[in-house]
């Protein structure tokens, strides 16, 4: 019931004010396990790609956005926790493999899944190296990956702002073609959790059109 009135209701609403530009929808599977794999450039993506696919998308988001107070931080913590979605602790392992696995669960019944492979959001625009939690979901769940470029969601929210800009630029959202993966599984675990994950920051970068670092976003990242 929750989802039928965010999707007929909310959602309507929310696509008028931040008006995201969608490319490639017909890209995007109706049914069958999908792992959604983007780039991460500002907290409002979690809201923005949810509202440019014709599914519901579950996601990992950081335990921080679930322990907020104040109203805004209320509202989030409904948000995320009435839609399933993934609490995860950064730069801890049990707890991120933890998430992962209930990310599997969520595969296995046939729902939509949505990541980050960098791990938090690029503070200077460019794209940097994917971890590799995602390659193991792909080897642990056969699922098919969606690659997904956000551009221009850093101005309707940039990191350090508490809220989102009504009146920002729109922003784009260009999904590619699905891609599988049962070609690796012949490769040593830890290889192919490597080689998946670099194959899936190339489709996203090709994408967004992104720089890319060659190396792991380790900033320190604790704003809003």
């Amino acid at each position: 019931m929750f989802y039928t009135f965010m999707s007929r209701v909310v959602a309507p609403v929310l696509r008028l004010i931040f008006r995201p530009r969608v490319e490639g929808l017909e890209n995007v599977p109706h049914y069958g396990p999908l792992i959604v794999a983007s780039n991460h450039l500002s907290f409002i993506d979690s809201f923005i790609i949810p509202l440019s696919l014709p599914r519901p998308v579950t996601y990992v988001a950081k335990a921080e956005y679930f322990e907020g107070g104040g109203l805004k931080g209320r509202f989030v913590h409904w948000f995320l926790t009435t839609l399933g979605h993934v609490p995860i602790e950064r730069g801890a392992q049990r707890a991120a493999m933890g998430a992962l696995e209930q990310a599997v669960e969520i595969l296995e019944n046939g729902g939509a899944f949505a990541i980050y492979p960098e791990g938090t959001r690029s503070q200077d625009g460019r794209l940097y190296r994917g971890r590799t939690g995602v390659g193991w979901l792909v080897l642990a769940s056969g699922a098919r990956v969606l690659p997904v470029g956000l551009a221009g969601t850093e101005r309707i929210q940039p990191i350090g702002s508490g809220r989102p800009r009504v009146l920002a630029p729109r922003p784009t959202v260009r999904i590619g073609k699905p891609l599988e993966f049962d070609h690796y599984r012949d490769l040593p675990p830890a290889r192919a959790r490597r080689v998946i994950t670099d194959d899936i920051v190339t489709a996203i970068r090709e994408l967004t059109g992104q720089e890319y670092t060659g190396r792991y976003n380790d900033r320190a990242d604790h704003s809003a």
